[in-house]
């Protein structure tokens, strides 16, 4: 016999060894494809994309953002996920940060910037343009309490000002004054 051939032969021994114990190879595990969403971001002027990916971590999941718009003014703007997946009459329908639970708080201002909506200012260059790349723990995209896709789904919202990352009176706009672009978040 030749040597591939023995090696074949060897191969089924141990394969039907294996059964015989009452054991079955299984395949390789392959890794769960990745959760994904998306949203076109519109306003006054302004257009842009949010990419959401979900992967799993060794402690839970991670939601990695990337964030491109153009048309605002320079400088930095608040960027939030907000609790309702709807802009239109107008931005407001997106309603607060998104806050899920019994002690959430979804006004933008009073329990800012512990959100779970909550992430950083995106920086807008001198042509009117940013991207904003980061990771959260916050959100997942995938079931559960966490979940972006909930009832009433959620939007993404850029702000006309800085996020100052304070706690403030409600209505007195630390957490980025008004909104003046959106966009709703849809799984792809």
């Amino acid at each position: 016999m030749t040597f591939s051939k023995l090696a074949i032969i060897a191969a089924a021994v141990a394969v039907a060894g294996t059964a015989a114990m009452g054991q079955t190879q299984k395949p390789a595990a392959t890794p769960a494809a990745a959760v994904k969403a998306h949203a076109d971001i519109k306003g006054e002027g302004i257009t842009g994309t949010a990419e959401f990916v979900e992967r799993a971590t060794g402690n839970g999941k991670m939601v990695d953002i990337t964030v491109t718009i153009a048309g605002a003014k320079p400088g930095l703007h608040g960027v939030h996920l907000h609790a309702i997946g709807k802009c239109e009459p107008d931005f407001t329908a997106a309603g607060g940060h998104f806050d899920p639970g019994p002690f959430g708080n979804m006004d933008p201002d009073a329990n800012h910037p512990f959100h779970m909506g909550d992430i950083p200012n995106l920086e807008v260059g001198a042509n009117g343009r940013g991207t904003m790349r980061i990771s959260t723990t916050r959100v997942t995209l995938s079931d559960g309490p966490l979940s972006l896709f909930d009832a009433d789904g959620s939007a993404i919202i850029i702000h006309g000002n800085p996020d100052q990352g304070i706690t403030g009176e409600p209505k007195s706009g630390v957490s980025g004054g008004p909104r003046i672009a959106c966009g709703v978040i849809n799984k792809q």
